[in-house]
């Protein structure tokens, strides 16, 4: 990035599980800190819940109205309450927030950005507060991206197996302990799914419109229109819910303008840093989670239906559909050319 000047930066929400990826990147990459500061809105008396960074005790403090004005940056970890709440304070208090909630989403004034799709919006004025998109979104946008880019791209169907981390803490817990009171012959509760999700798969978690699309659906559509302004393409998806704890699979059919093969689609990935073919084999929840590209395990190319492919795509939602991109946006912010 250059010589770029040192931050004073702060995390809200520092043990959710955004919270807990994101600051372990942090701590690994080289990134220009003058000083970091921790929140939790459940602090209730200071210096009474500690965390480490860098090898070093740092305090969580409570959170307070004034608590982020001498911070530079902020990142919003906490859940949407109060991500909206403290976001809001941006404009006022002059520092810069990066959402990774999703409480500013659907906010036309709040830009949503993928970093190296459209994160020239960036360079263009200073934005107070900027949203971290879903994490399929992150995904979707990266291959949509650079296929159009090569190919052109006359269509997009997205089939989506979403893990539980999608539900915080508590889709986790509620499939772990469904697993053990399974094998245990015990009884079990349901309170994050209406079905049983261990072992099993559910159509929908959400409440549908009148079309049968989920709200989760509808926000993910929505953010790739947003996040790919000039791709036109007629697109659709749909989210199924996987007895995983985290990454999601996403298989996805492109329906190309220009003319190319298994090859030259694989070729195309491999050009890209963010992607990882090493893994064809392998490109399962299991044995991506934890990394920080978007793996493609498998390329079909569909002969019913002209110049079309099948491609099989696993993320980590954490890591590279959360953490990473917010600290991308915050590169991109610190290397913006000065007014």
């Amino acid at each position: 990035m250059g010589a770029i000047k040192k931050i004073r930066v702060a995390m809200v929400g520092t043990d959710s599980l955004r919270g807990k990826e994101l600051r372990k990147i942090l701590e690994m990459k080289n990134f220009p800190l003058k000083g970091i500061e921790f929140y939790d809105s459940d602090v209730e008396e200071e210096y009474s819940k500690l965390t480490q960074f860098r090898g070093e005790p740092k305090v969580i403090h409570h959170l307070e109205k004034d608590s982020l004005r001498s911070a530079d940056l902020v990142f919003l970890a906490a859940d949407k309450k109060v991500n909206r709440e403290y976001g809001a304070l941006a404009n006022t208090q002059d520092f810069q927030a990066i959402d990774l909630s999703g409480a500013f989403n659907t906010e036309k004034s709040v830009p949503v950005v993928v970093a190296g799709v459209n994160d020239e919006l960036i360079n263009e004025k200073p934005l107070a507060l900027i949203a971290n998109p879903h994490p399929v979104t992150v995904v979707l946008s990266h291959i949509f991206h650079i296929v159009t880019k090569k190919f052109g791209l006359s269509r997009a169907i997205s089939f989506i197996l979403q893990p539980v981390s999608a539900f915080e803490e508590s889709g986790i817990g509620e499939l772990a302990d469904q697993s053990y009171c399974l094998l245990s012959s015990e009884s079990l509760s349901k309170k994050v799914f209406s079905e049983q999700i261990a072992f099993n798969i559910l159509s929908h978690t959400e409440k549908a419109d009148e079309d049968g699309f989920s709200s989760a659906e509808k926000q993910i559509q929505s953010e790739l229109r947003r996040v790919l302004p000039v791709h036109d393409f007629p697109l659709s998806l749909s989210i199924i819910q996987a007895p995983v704890f985290f990454t999601y699979s996403i298989m996805t059919f492109l329906e190309l303008k220009r003319k190319t093969d298994i090859q030259g689609m694989k070729a195309v990935f491999r050009e890209h840093p963010l992607f990882d073919l090493s893994l064809p084999t392998r490109s399962s929840p299991i044995s991506v989670t934890g990394k920080d590209k978007i793996f493609i395990g498998q390329i079909k190319r569909e002969k019913s239906f002209p110049n079309s492919f099948w491609v099989w795509t696993v993320a980590d939602n954490l890591i590279l559909g959360s953490a990473m991109n917010a600290l991308e946006i915050a590169e991109k912010i610190l290397s913006r050319p000065s007014p």
